[in-house]
């Protein structure tokens, strides 16, 4: 089993940037997959970034360019995700993700809001 916390959203304005930090509680450098999904009001939830154990990145169309996802194996277990340029249609929350031999992982979310 791996617990995932997340943190860092907040309330920014458009154009603006926030760096989201996902800590893991034992180490992820075997979990293959690990990634970023959003859910706005009404929507479902959507795959927004990933990132497997050797670093290959995957991304949204719609956040390309302007989202970073990144991980630290070790000693930190901590997956990231910078997002810059950020759009009033980025709100949502920010739930981070670990695909664990096959068993999913979810964290609480974090409450991203960007004003317009």
């Amino acid at each position: 089993q791996v617990q995932l916390v997340e943190s860092g959203g907040g309330l920014v304005q458009a154009g603006g940037s926030l760096r989201l930090s996902c800590a893991a509680s034992r180490s992820i450098f075997s979990i293959n997959a690990m990634g970023w999904y959003r859910q706005a009001p009404g929507k479902q939830r959507e795959r927004v970034a990933t990132i497997t154990r050797g670093g290959t990145t995957g991304y949204t169309d719609s956040v390309k360019g302007r989202f970073t996802i990144s991980r630290d194996n070790a000693p930190k277990n901590m997956v990231y995700l910078q997002m810059n340029s950020l759009k009033p249609e980025d709100t949502a929350v920010y739930y981070c993700h670990a695909d664990a031999a096959g068993t999913d992982y979810w964290g609480q979310g974090t409450q991203v809001t960007v004003s317009s």
